[in-house]
């Protein structure tokens, strides 16, 4: 028997790898007590967010670049990218301006920056990299991008022409736009944008309005943060002719997209396409018998282009069993059923709060695997 082990990480709790190896060892031990030959191959996944730098190199191979870069706050701190064996850099921008360097209390879109993200794209430059990925999930941001095209040398100037400051509370001074100091290599660069979110930049379904409040903006913010991605949005159509307000994706990661895609002719792709691209994932189901997946937790959102959707829509091309096992099933899971997912669970054995759960991830990740093995081994007629 082949299982394919391919699930997202457990945010908070374990990293892609660390589902797969826990996944993994359940496997192991049901197949050791029915004396049952099992083949395991560990694929770990990413859709964009924190962990896809990771989840490509254990993949496909590469290395892990240090560098620093500010956080969100402006802060200087230690910062990474990955480059792969054919030399294209892939950047998750969770590695610089994600919502995970930030406290509770610091949370504040009104003054957090992208510049670090625009940094590990300059680092990246550096290496001579022409074939950029860049996973844009776990924001902290909603400047419109704004601190990243800063960062490349792109001035965004008052009515005095001086640069303005950093957070999305200063993009309504923006009088002029002057790309005249762009970094020249970015001419020669492919970029693409790996994230399943596909928002425009304004309006109730953009980005301050849907993924404010979860950065710590307050209503009042909201309608702030709106109308200044709507001028940002005016001056890039006026100044660089390119009319970026509407596009799908545009309003991801606080705006980040549509300024990827106005500064840098970058193309938006679903994070988990890029990923099963280069770990070859399709070939590798083809002739498995069983696919594990799973994520910190599943609803009707995951069918939105998050991994255990991604793997699913792979494996029924091949009409591949999928099992989703999360931290957690919440409203509308089932839908899932729809999509290609066969069965799903919780790891959540007996009550708990969040924290013990995921203080526990992995040995409860752990035991609910290896209790689906053997329930997996009985139904094979194998049962004891």
């Amino acid at each position: 028997m082949k299982v394919i082990i391919a699930p997202d990480s457990f945010k908070g709790s374990l990293s892609s790898i660390q589902a797969a190896e826990a996944i993994e060892r359940g496997i192991k031990k049901a197949a050791l007590a029915y004396s049952e030959n099992v083949e395991v191959a560990k694929v770990p996944m990413a859709d964009g967010g924190e962990g896809t730098v990771e989840a490509i190199i254990s993949a496909v191979g590469g290395k892990i670049i240090p560098t620093k870069a500010l956080d969100p706050l402006g802060r200087p701190i230690d910062s990474f990218f990955g480059v792969l064996p054919d030399n294209t850099a892939v950047i998750e921008m969770a590695a610089a301006s994600g919502l995970n360097f930030l406290k509770e209390e610091e949370r504040n879109p009104l003054k957090t920056t992208s510049y670090g993200t625009g940094q590990l794209i300059k680092a990246a430059l550096d290496m001579g990299c022409e074939n950029i990925i860049i996973g844009i999930g776990g924001s902290a941001t909603n400047d419109g991008g704004v601190g990243m095209a800063q960062a490349i040398g792109v001035e965004f100037l008052d009515k005095e022409g001086k640069q303005i400051g950093f957070g999305g509370g200063e993009l309504s001074k923006i009088y002029k736009i002057d790309i005249s100091n762009l970094d020249g290599r970015v001419k020669n660069a492919k970029f693409t944008i790996a994230s399943d979110v596909k928002n425009p930049l304004c309006g109730p379904e953009g980005a301050s309005a849907i993924y404010g409040p979860q950065k710590g903006a307050t209503p009042e913010m909201i309608e702030i943060l709106d109308k200044n991605l709507d001028h940002l949005a005016k001056i890039i159509k006026r100044d660089l002719g390119k009319d970026i307000k509407d596009l799908p994706g545009a309003g991801a990661a606080g705006g980040l997209g549509a300024a990827l895609m106005a500064f840098l002719d970058a193309q938006l792709r679903p994070g988990i396409e890029i990923v099963m691209e280069l770990s070859n994932f399709k070939e590798k189901v083809k002739d498995a018998n069983i696919i594990f997946t799973g994520e910190g937790s599943t609803d009707y959102q995951t069918k939105f282009g998050k991994v255990p959707f991604g793997v699913a829509q792979v494996a029924k091309e091949y009409n591949k069993p999928v099992i989703c096992v999360s931290g957690s099933l919440l409203e509308g899971y089932e839908q899932l059923y729809e999509y290609g997912i066969s069965a799903m669970f919780s790891i959540v054995n007996k009550p708990m709060d969040l924290k013990e759960a995921m203080e526990r991830g992995e040995e409860l990740l752990y035991k609910t695997s290896e209790n689906l093995f053997r329930l997996l081994f009985v139904g094979l007629g194998l049962g004891r």
